[in-house]
């Protein structure tokens, strides 16, 4: 029986439907609620495993991996900081270089957007938690275009990566968007060039939704992409600026880097065949349907949910642990910080379009590090 199994919360918050206004998870999700009751119920549900404000003695720790969760981990630091006086210094150097990095024990923790399996986790002698939810979207470099102003289908966009459709004025794309004008302009892909937690998701989303795409390239933190000509840049940054130099090019990025770096991103048809655009709504919306409680290690896959709202490509950046740290006093410096990140960086999380870690799950979360990490 796993550690998650013996803690069994309420799980209707998981459950429930967003349109369902005595549900907690509308409050969470939507941010329709009120404030001072939310902070409260989330530091009762942090109260049950108690760590020191500050660990004694250490005033810096280490991270490195996703640079999904790059704009959040970083804002919650210089918060931190600022409060607390303990420096936290996060390298956004893609989740295939974060896990490689605690696994070799160079930096206090790592984070990846494509979770450790179980069995891969205790062959390390480590352990993950969820930290923040959030969607990927597609980019592109359209001439003139605005944000949201053309649709995308999963099924397109996989034979767009796959370099079965090379033109933007393809049939496939004109009949998504009647009476826009495409432009008859050559597109140029864009990917991950580094191990990315973030093309784990994207790929996992393209498996899907197309037979072909997980027969001829399938999913991971690196594939091999068929289309000619595509660019690899560095991190959700590397993307995202190569996507806004070339005319015509195609990307996917975290929405904070498209809203940051003001991309055109492109509205997408999700599993309901509904038009969706990417808002704090929607991703909430396929996040509502996450069930932690019953997966092991956290392991959770937010791609390609059902409902009519769900933003079809939303995923997780998941914090990972030594579970028997060399430097202990490091590790309960890690668990301050992110304790402190889901009792007060629920502003910060919301500004950047993140979905928070939800009361009930933070409960779950540290009732995990109280089970499985020694700091003694």
């Amino acid at each position: 029986m796993s550690f998650l199994d013996r803690h069994n919360p309420p799980r209707s918050c998981f459950r429930a439907r967003l349109n369902d206004f005595n549900q907690p998870v509308r409050g969470i999700f939507l941010m329709k609620f009120n404030k001072k009751l939310i902070a409260g119920a989330i530091l009762a549900a942090t109260a049950s495993f108690t760590l020191s404000a500050q660990a004694e003695g250490v005033n810096k720790i280490t991270g490195a991996g996703s640079s999904f969760a790059y704009p959040i981990i970083s804002k919650w630091a210089s918060e931190y900081k600022t409060e607390k006086g303990v420096e936290v210094n996060y390298q956004s150097v893609g989740s295939g270089a974060g896990i490689k990095q605690i696994i070799a024990k160079t930096v206090d923790f790592g984070a990846s957007d494509d979770p450790m399996t179980v069995a891969d986790l205790e062959k390390n002698g480590l352990t993950q938690w969820p930290l923040i939810m959030g969607g990927i979207v597609p980019v592109a470099n359209i001439p003139g275009s605005k944000q949201g102003e053309f649709v995308i289908s999963g099924p397109v966009l996989a034979d767009i990566m796959m370099g079965k459709i090379t033109k933007w004025n393809d049939p496939a794309l004109e009949k998504l968007n009647p009476g826009k004008k495409l432009p008859n302009m050559q597109i140029t892909v864009v990917h991950r060039s580094d191990a990315s937690g973030t093309t784990a998701i994207f790929t996992n989303y393209l498996s899907k939704v197309s037979p072909e795409w997980k027969e001829k390239v399938g999913e991971g933190k690196t594939v091999n992409w068929l289309s000619k000509g595509n660019l690899g840049g560095k991190g959700n940054e590397g993307v995202a600026s190569y996507t806004d130099r070339i005319k015509g090019a195609i990307g996917y990025v975290e929405y904070a880097y498209a809203l940051q770096n003001k991309l055109p991103y492109m509205d997408m048809i999700n599993s309901a065949g509904k038009r969706v655009a990417p808002t704090m709504e929607n991703f909430g919306a396929a996040a509502a349907n996450a069930d932690w409680k019953s997966a092991p290690a956290f392991r959770v896959v937010l791609t390609d949910q059902p409902g009519d709202d769900s933003w079809p490509i939303t995923g997780s950046t998941f914090a990972i642990v030594h579970t028997n740290p060399e430097n202990p006093g490091n590790v309960k410096a890690v668990l301050d910080f992110f304790k402190w990140s889901m009792e007060h960086g629920q502003k910060a999380a919301e500004e950047l379009h993140y979905i928070p870690i939800p009361a009930n799950v933070a409960k779950l979360i540290e009732t995990s590090w109280s089970e499985n990490i020694k700091l003694k």
